[in-house]
């Protein structure tokens, strides 16, 4: 859907909301990192009002883009994770030091990525030792995704030697697109966004989030039942902007 303009889409009626702003993308830090990591320019967020109560089972026709499009795939990925020491494993699994130091390994590929050391490996390397430390339920919460994303990186990524900065731009990002509220009668925090993954196609293929398939290409579409407001956010895998 071009920026701007609201759609009509299967019943639901949207609008651009160009005042929303996303900190964790834009500030100095983050867009140092992102220029480091190749995926500077190329991961862009923007945000949407809609006009009527989101309906889990009508995802399809909620994530609708555009008018060409044959097909909407809008995969659910979970969205529980409260707090970073989901990460902690890495420390007792020795696949970062206790200095935050990420141990190297031999270098190796798992196309097209050099794993050179542990925490590409458990990240890619299904038959690797400690791949299992996240299991399978782990690996689709979209904490762990949006993680995965930003260490693997664009095309031209410059690794980091230390943990840290992977860890803060997941956290920043992570709550500066998915909602929460305090449960009026626990007193608990709550999620209260559903997460997509999404992907359309035309009548030649993929034509969303790209016409090339990978890995680090990819569009989620984070939803906040309670505000209306459903957050994008995109990226497509290649060299990002350097200076």
């Amino acid at each position: 859907m071009a920026a701007g303009e609201p759609g009509d889409l299967g019943g639901y009626y949207f609008r651009f909301l160009p005042q929303k702003t996303f900190p964790s993308l834009s500030s100095p830090d983050t867009t140092s990192r992102l220029r480091q990591w190749s995926m500077l320019g190329r991961i862009k967020a923007q945000a949407f009002g809609f006009d009527q109560t989101f309906q889990a089972y009508r995802k399809d026709d909620f994530v609708m883009v555009g008018t060409e499009v044959k097909k909407i795939e809008a995969i659910n990925v979970p969205c529980t994770q409260l707090s970073m020491s989901f990460f902690n494993r890495l420390y007792d699994e020795d696949i970062v030091r206790d200095s935050g130091h990420i141990v190297k390994c031999l270098d190796s590929f798992c196309d097209p990525f050099l794993i050179s050391d542990e925490l590409r490996k458990v990240l890619l390397v299904e038959d690797s030792e400690k791949y299992e430390i996240f299991r399978q339920p782990d690996r689709e919460e979209f904490l762990f995704c949006l993680f995965k994303h930003l260490c693997l990186g664009g095309s031209l990524c410059q690794y980091e030697d230390v943990l840290n900065p992977y860890l803060e731009t997941t956290k920043l990002i992570y709550k500066d697109f998915v909602s929460v509220r305090k449960h009026p009668q626990t007193k608990k925090i709550q999620i209260t966004s559903s997460v997509f993954k999404v992907t359309a196609y035309d009548s030649a293929g993929v034509c969303y989030p790209s016409t090339k398939n990978h890995e680090q290409t990819f569009s989620y579409f984070i939803v906040d039942p309670i505000k209306r407001h459903v957050n994008v956010l995109y990226h497509c895998y290649g060299v990002g902007e350097m200076s």
